[in-house]
């Protein structure tokens, strides 16, 4: 318990003691200041797009102007603002305006997930797996709804009435979630991803994968295998996909497609050659096709991948009506593509291709059939939440490695190269896979894949990479 608290006190600490100093810097005071400047930013840049940093400097320019013109104020009232004071208000009134204002707190080391039910009823949930109750957000349920559509505005999105749900992607690559209107009060989830630059030698040292394990997997990717990676949600399906990736030749140009850019392979430096896509939320009117106007879904944007010379595409989550366009890209492409899906088995993951695919158009013999033709291997990540008692932790781990092939009447048969062991960790089970040729010329040793051969927590870094 001392742990959580002293980690809760430093996240509050550098704001309460500025409060103790600077009572007078109050935070209506900075939305209205926020106001200001960001009338002053429209006049001065117009509607012409203009270089980030541009903005940046000319932002904290009129910051620095307007909060001398505050303190003047507060001396002509009678108040006389410390260097604390102005000091604190340009810090509140730069993360109002570039950041998430006081939000921005939450966002401190050790910190996982944000999640708000409320102004005043905010909970940090932290990489140890506690749970810690944290300060209010703004003043009222009011305030912390005009925030979300500031934040929603600075982004090109809404947040209203008949658009009441927000999904952005904050600077440092978290996704925040809101909802208003459909719910008693706003609600916010804020999911960070700790783990960027993983490969797949950092999830054999964290327990995630075993080190024979992990050379399948690397020879999948280089054999260019088509990967399903299944699991729950927060169980580590993007971090797999991630590290994965690293694999990928630093020549080879391929794509990511997702909802909201949530694996930034285009930001970690190891390939020269990517191209992230991600899709576009419509405006609050109906388009003559049904969707709101000016959308532009994962679907289109497959489809549109497929004309960009691209050796492989990187689905971030199929959920909707880009299954179809994602297996038809898996089954005609070179081979290579990878993509998530929510699933609790890997033969649970085929039954929800199939209800997807049928929601948009495919009946289950051809829905099974393009399965069956485009999925090489399911990977199936679990996560075992321990937390509820006393020193329980959060483990991820993969669970299960299914291969797939076209069987009877053209549906996938389901051969299990790795089985749940009594803990639940993938176990070789020694079947060979039916891509041997494609895993031999990835660099796969047979020998990886015998029973008992498994090995968690062995530094294999050196020889994956």
């Amino acid at each position: 318990m001392s742990t959580v608290y002293d980690l809760r006190s430093r996240i509050a600490a550098t704001e309460a003691a500025a409060e103790e100093e600077a009572p007078l810097v109050e935070w209506a005071d900075v939305r209205h200041l926020r106001s200001v400047v960001v009338e002053r930013l429209t006049s001065a840049l117009g509607e012409h797009p203009v270089d980030e940093e541009y903005r940046r400097q000319l932002g904290r320019e009129f910051i620095a102007e307007e909060v001398r013109e505050w303190g003047d104020r507060q001396v002509s009232a009678g108040r006389t603002p410390s260097r604390a004071d102005e000091r604190l208000m340009r810090d509140r009134l730069w993360d109002a305006l570039f950041g998430l204002g006081r939000l921005q707190p939450l966002l401190a080391e050790g910190v996982e997930n944000v999640e708000i039910n409320g102004y005043d009823e905010v909970w940090l949930r932290l990489a140890s797996g506690s749970v810690v109750a944290a300060d209010p957000v703004a003043d009222s349920d009011e305030d912390l709804v005009a925030e979300l559509r500031f934040l929603a505005s600075q982004a090109g999105r809404t947040l209203s009435t008949a658009k009441p749900s927000l999904h952005l992607e904050l600077a440092d690559g978290s996704r925040l979630a809101a909802m208003i209107e459909t719910v008693r009060r706003p609600h916010v989830v804020i999911r960070r991803h700790r783990l960027s630059d993983m490969g797949l030698g950092d999830l054999v040292r964290r327990g995630m994968v075993s080190a024979n394990l992990a050379h399948l997997l690397a020879a999948a990717v280089r054999g260019r295998l088509n990967l399903l990676v299944t699991g729950p949600q927060n169980c580590g399906k993007t971090t797999l996909v991630r590290a994965l990736a690293s694999l990928i030749p630093d020549g080879e140009r391929f794509a990511t497609v997702e909802q909201e850019y949530e694996l930034h392979l285009d930001r970690l430096g190891r390939h020269r050659h990517v191209v992230a896509m991600q899709a576009r939320e419509g405006g609050s009117e109906i388009g003559p096709d049904g969707r709101p106007a000016g959308q532009i879904g994962l679907d289109q944007i497959i489809r549109d991948a497929l004309r960009m010379n691209l050796g492989r595409i990187i689905v971030g989550e199929v959920r909707g009506g880009e299954v179809v366009p994602m297996l038809d890209a898996m089954t005609t492409g070179d081979g290579g593509s990878m993509a998530t899906l929510h699933a609790h088995s890997a033969r649970g993951a085929v039954e929800r291709l199939v209800a997807l695919c049928g929601r948009h158009g495919l009946v289950p013999e051809v829905a099974y059939r393009m399965i069956a033709d485009a999925l090489d291997l399911i990977v199936q990540v679990r996560l075992v939440d321990e937390t509820w008692r006393e020193g329980g932790q959060r483990q991820r781990f993969v669970s299960e490695v299914v291969a797939l092939e076209p069987g009877e009447h053209g549906r996938p048969a389901l051969t299990h190269l790795f089985r749940p062991d009594r803990r639940g960790r993938a176990a070789a089970t020694g079947i060979p896979a039916p891509q041997v040729e494609a895993l031999a010329s990835g660099g796969l040793d047979p020998r990886w894949l015998a029973p008992g051969n498994d090995q968690w927590h062995h530094d294999g870094e050196r020889s994956l990479r």
